[in-house]
Order: structure tokens, then C-alpha cells, then sequence
């Protein structure tokens, strides 16, 4: 070969090293411009390749031999061969690891790595996450995430052939904070609780708020050890006042435990059987705590599915209420004519079956459900009374009950003007009843709806009589037309000379003051002829009939 050619060969040679470094450069250039970090690492974890991206994301302070470490913590749980996700906790992100074999420009095989800041991404699942799984006002965990964590805690205890606990808390008369202060500083109490009970060693990732004054708290197994001390702990909480509104003010709670797998081993019956003890806790004079106990939950059940179902009954228009009627006869004409009836609630559910009043009646006052259970009952019995009106008996009245709880309503009154204009019903042919206990307690405010309810048109009666402990001088202050004399005075009648006084005296007083009196628990021919001789002129008992459906007294009376 001639020099020509050497030196041709040699500018060749020249230039494709040229190009080559060129075209590196350019891979380089590229590799450092996209939108992740690359590196590649040999087999003996000698760093061959970083771009400037992987350096940035870990601050170039990176080796083969760390490199490879670093890494390999995202490949240690990974889902998928070759990808996972690493968390570098010092610098609180997220990366997005994956990795392949290829091969080098020496012909070695190597490792590529792939890094992508998924960061942002990952703060975003975890608010989303949060708002999901977290109460938005005390920032402690849902009743979802409850359930959720709750079932894992079972199937861990059961596992480990362990015990856990779940307790369940209810604020003891949070209404009247609300009430008093305002909401907003029922919103500061509850969040100051919420920050107390997550502060108490062992539960502080298990607290959660189900809503309204509701809290539980799990025991885990591994903490169950603990529970005497998180009780105490707890119960400290609530001793100390809370500064509210400039001023320190005392809330108490009650709570409700069950264990579990012992009490049991699903979500549902344990929240349940926890609200069981609760209410024992409740029933047995509030702050404080209750186990549950196997051997006292049957009312408790039975007390639950009744408040269940009537809630449900309640919401669906009240169809499971039934009105019967008890005639109220006319003793002072001949043939003893029936002149009306008084309206008596009944709950056939469809579920439980016939439940007493005696038993439904003070639940749904307690509930609050007997306001729309007595409007049912007003609205049903005057529309009915209506029909009776304009079927040949204008003189027909119905009596109808009023509850404690109705008669505090402030707008009964309106209540009861609504359903006669609704109805059509005569205010005259109406009689409401209230019971001489509940007169007695609140003179004035009574005095006050029953003069409204007066004014309208309307009768009043006072029912029970002489089972309170009123004087007779109430009968003159209270606006009524009606004097119901209790049963108890009517079973001995003719046989207790107290009882024979009683209501002779109860009579001529109602005589000379304008009222008319009306017997109730007659059963007997003995109780019915001595009646007769005090001149009583309205009789209601099984003498004559017991309640019965409305189509049942319209065949009879109608």
C-alpha cells in the first residue's frame, strides 16, 4: 500500500471516529433530555451509564455498588419481574423502578434501570385515598375503614389464636353542647377528643369516628395485653373539663366492649354486640363502660329489631300502624247508644308480628318517632270520624291520645288545625286526651297549648284521672270538658268504699263545675248498675266492646 492510501485509510478511520463520538454524544444528549432516569450497572455492580436525570433524582451521590442496593428494594416486592416501586423516606418520594437485561457495547450482558418520579402521583392517591378512608372533621378513620380494618384484626386474631377488643364510644349529652354553645364548638369538642384518644399508646392508628358523637377503637390482638390500661387511659380523658367558649365545660362518655373472636368473628356482629353493651353502659346511669354479656343481650336484641323496625314502619308512612276503636256509649239515654269512640294505636309489624302498646309506645317516645306516629293516628281517626259524620251520626266524636312528647311540641296546635282542615272534620267532634301526670308537671304550659288547642274548637280530656298526685283544685284551673276516671277505681267498685267515695265525689264535682265525666274499664253487670245510679253518662269498657279494626266498628255502629 501506497502512502496515498495509507493516509486515505487513516482520514477514514478518522472520520468514523468522528462520527461515532458524534453519534454518542448525540445518544448521550438525547438520554439526558428525556423524561426519566436511566442507568445501567454491571454485574459486579460497576456503574457503566447514569443520565442526568437519575443523578438529579438521587442527588449524583450514586455508585455501582449502591446503585444496586438502592434498587433492588423496589425489585424485592415486585409485582410484575422486572418493575416495583421504591420509597426513598428521607426525601419523602416516590420512584417507579423497572429493569432489564441488555447488551453492551462490549458484548456483556447488563443491567438497564428505568426510573420515573412518580411522586406527585402518589400524594394524590393517598389524598383521594384519605378522603375515602378518613372523617373530614377529626381527621380519624371512617366507619368504612373500620369495617375494613376490623375484619383484618379478626382473621389476624383468629390466625394467631390471639383476642382483640373492639370499643365503642358515644358521647354522654352531646346534644347539649350543640345545643348550648352552637356547633361549631361541638366541631372544636370533637376534634379535641379525637386528638386525645389517637395521643394514647396502643391504639393510635386504630381510632375511627362513625359518625355524629359515635367513636370505636380497636384493640389488636398484639395490644389486647394493654386494654385495662387504654380503658383507664380513656376514661382519664373524660374526667378533666374541656375548655370551650372561654369557659370549661364536662362531657362524658359511655362505651361498649366486645372481644373478639370470642364474642364474635364478623364485623356486623361485633359492632352490634359492642352497641348492646353500650346501651347496658347507657341504661345503667352513662359514663362508664360495659363488657358485653352474653346472658343479658336478649332485651337488648329485642330492644334493637323493635327500634330497627319501627324506624322502618315510620318511614314508610306509618302503614304498619293500625288505629282500633273502642266505643264510648251513652248510659244516660235508653238502649245504651254508642256516641263515639276512642282512637287506640296498635303496631302489627311485618316482622316482629303484634306488639303491645304498653311496650312500642314508650320506645317511640323515647326515639322521638311518636310525633309522626301521632299525627298517623290524629289524621286516621278524624278522617274516619269524618265518614261517620256523614253517614248518619253526626253526633259521633273521637278521642284521641296525646303523648308527652306531642304536647311539647310548639306547634301542635297548628298540627291540629291542619289535619281538621285537611280532614273536614268537625273541631267539635274532636277530643284530645292527656293524662293528669303530664298536667300536673308543667301547670303553665299546659294551661297555655291546651287553651290554643281550645280555642280551635276542639275538646279536651283529662285522662287517668286519680292516678296522679294532683289536688282536685287542678280540674278547675285546666281548660277541659272531659274527666276520665282511671280504672283502678272502677275494678273495686261496689266492694271498697274508697273507691265508691271516689268517684261519686269526682262526679258531682264535674257536675257543678260544667264538666262531663266518662268511665273507662267497665267490665262488669255490678260496676255497670252502680254507674247508672251516680248518673254517669259516658261508659267505655269490654262491658260493651273491646277495640276493634275500623271496618270491624262501622259494621257495628255505623
Amino acid at each position: 500500500m501506497n502512502r496515498e492510501e495509507k493516509h486515505g485509510e487513516r482520514e477514514e478511520e478518522l472520520q468514523q471516529n468522528h462520527w461515532n463520538m458524534n453519534f454518542y454524544a448525540s445518544g448521550v444528549e438525547v438520554l439526558n433530555n428525556i423524561g426519566c432516569g436511566i442507568c445501567v450497572s454491571s454485574s459486579d455492580e460497576k456503574l457503566l451509564f447514569a443520565n442526568e436525570k437519575f443523578c438529579d433524582f438521587f442527588y449524583g451521590k450514586v455508585d455501582g455498588k449502591s446503585v444496586k442496593q438502592l434498587l433492588a428494594q423496589a425489585l424485592e416486592n415486585k409485582e410484575k419481574d422486572n418493575s416495583g416501586e421504591l420509597y426513598m423516606e428521607e426525601e419523602d418520594r416516590w420512584f417507579d423502578v423497572h429493569q432489564t437485561e441488555i447488551c453492551w457495547v462490549d458484548q456483556r450482558m447488563v443491567d438497564l434501570y428505568t426510573v420515573y418520579d412518580i411522586t406527585e402521583t402518589k400524594r394524590y392517591q393517598q389524598k383521594i385515598e384519605k378522603q375515602i378512608n378518613n372523617d373530614f372533621l377529626t381527621g380519624l378513620y371512617n366507619r368504612m375503614r373500620c369495617e375494613q380494618d376490623l375484619e383484618a384484626q379478626i382473621a389476624q386474631a383468629k390466625k394467631s389464636r390471639g383476642e382483640g377488643a373492639l370499643l365503642y364510644m358515644d358521647l354522654d349529652d352531646f346534644k347539649h353542647i350543640n345545643d348550648g354553645l352552637g356547633h361549631q364548638y361541638g366541631d372544636v369538642l370533637l376534634k379535641a377528643i379525637s386528638h386525645s384518644l389517637q395521643r394514647i399508646p396502643g391504639i393510635e392508628s386504630t381510632c375511627y369516628r362513625m359518625g355524629g358523637d359515635e367513636f370505636i377503637v380497636i384493640v389488636t390482638d398484639t395490644n389486647f395485653c394493654m386494654v385495662d390500661r387504654i380503658l383507664k387511659d380513656i376514661r382519664e380523658i373524660f374526667e378533666k373539663p374541656w375548655f370551650l367558649k372561654g369557659a370549661d365545660y364536662y362531657c362524658t362518655m359511655s362505651m361498649g366492649i366486645a372481644r373478639f373472636p370470642s364474642d364474635g368473628d364478623t364485623v356486623q356482629e361485633l359492632i352490634k354486640k359492642a352497641d348492646l353493651a353500650l346501651l347496658e353502659a347507657k341504661k345503667a346511669g352513662k359514663n362508664r363502660y360495659e363488657f358485653y354479656n352474653e346472658e343479658a343481650d336478649g332485651a337488648s336484641f329485642k330492644r334493637l329489631d323493635l327500634e330497627k323496625n319501627m324506624r322502618n314502619a315510620t318511614m314508610n308512612a306509618c302503614d304498619e300502624f293500625e288505629v282500633y276503636y273502642q266505643p264510648i256509649v251513652d248510659v244516660s239515654k235508653p238502649d245504651n247508644p254508642c256516641m263515639g269512640a276512642e282512637a287506640l294505636i296498635r303496631w302489627n309489624c311485618e316482622s316482629l308480628g303484634f306488639i303491645s302498646p304498653a311496650e312500642f309506645i314508650p320506645l317511640a317516645e323515647y326515639l322521638g318517632l311518636i310525633n309522626p306516629i301521632g299525627d298517623h293516628v290524629l289524621r286516621q281517626a278524624c278522617r274516619h270520624c269524618k265518614k261517620w259524620n256523614e253517614s248518619g251520626h253526626p253526633e259521633y266524636k273521637v278521642n284521641v291520645n296525646l303523648s308527652v312528647v306531642q304536647l311539647l311540641r310548639n306547634d301542635m296546635a297548628d298540627r291540629v288545625k291542619e289535619v281538621l282542615e285537611e280532614t273536614g272534620l268537625n273541631p267539635w267532634n274532636l277530643t284530645l286526651e292527656v293524662t293528669e301526670s303530664l298536667a300536673i308537671n308543667d301547670m303553665t304550659r299546659m294551661k297555655q297549648i291546651l287553651g290554643q288547642i281550645k280555642e280551635l274548637g276542639v275538646r279536651v280530656a283529662l285522662d287517668d284521672f286519680g292516678t296522679g298526685y294532683s289536688s282536685l283544685n287542678h280540674i278547675r284551673e285546666m281548660p277541659i270538658d272531659v274527666i276520665k276516671i282511671d280504672r283502678c277505681f272502677i275494678e273495686d267498685l261496689g266492694k271498697d268504699e274508697f273507691a265508691d267515695a271516689f268517684v261519686k265525689i269526682v262526679c258531682e264535682l264535674a257536675a257543678v263545675i260544667g264538666m262531663n265525666v266518662c268511665v273507662e274499664g267497665v267490665e262488669h253487670d255490678r260496676q255497670y248498675e252502680i254507674l247508672k245510679k251516680m248518673q254517669i253518662q259516658m261508659i267505655q269498657g269490654f262491658y260493651f266492646d273491646r277495640p276493634m279494626k275500623v271496618e270491624d266498628f262501622e259494621k257495628k255502629y255505623v
